[in-house]
């Protein structure tokens, strides 16, 4: 009896088929999306950030030259406009702002701080301690009975 080799399809090789597949195409085939990133910090806190090399690369040709990051609980304004810096190696730092916003956000050794690319050079931050537990911020004025990342207006900034 001959035994018949199955392919993932379902279906055996050299057989029917009509040469259309219902697999997907490999990844290396697939577009390159990079819209989420984190870095962990693990050096001084107010020095420039490195980012993901990949996701410098997704930019290249689009390189901005300042980011408006915008944390989530801090309600629709943008927040602070950073100056990105490339170095010619391939590598994107957050540079001139970055101090101000670790400071304001409680940025610290041990924090992981998930970054989501909204395209138009807008980042949303959200900031995790080293307990891997998120920071939220609220100004005493705000209710916070019904806050929810869902709430949170798009970031207008000027051109």
């Amino acid at each position: 009896m001959a035994s018949t080799s199955r392919t993932p399809t379902g279906r055996g090789r050299g057989g029917r088929g009509g040469g259309s597949s219902s697999l997907p195409p490999p990844p290396s085939t697939l577009p390159l999306i990079i819209e989420e990133f984190f870095i962990v910090v693990y050096e001084d806190p107010l020095v420039k950030k490195a980012l993901p090399k990949k996701f410098a690369d997704y930019l290249d040709g689009q390189e901005p030259a300042k980011v408006y990051l915008r944390a989530l609980d801090r309600g629709a304004d943008c927040g602070p406009r950073l100056e990105v810096l490339f170095d010619g190696q391939g590598r994107m730092y957050l540079d001139k702002g970055w101090e101000e916003f670790a400071i304001a956000h409680g940025v610290d050794f041990g924090c992981f701080v998930h970054f989501k690319y909204e395209g138009d050079d807008v980042l949303t931050v959200k900031v995790f301690d080293g307990t891997m537990c998120r920071k939220y911020y609220y100004s005493d004025d705000e209710d916070t009975d019904d806050e929810s990342d869902d709430d949170v207006k798009p970031c207008i900034h000027p051109l």
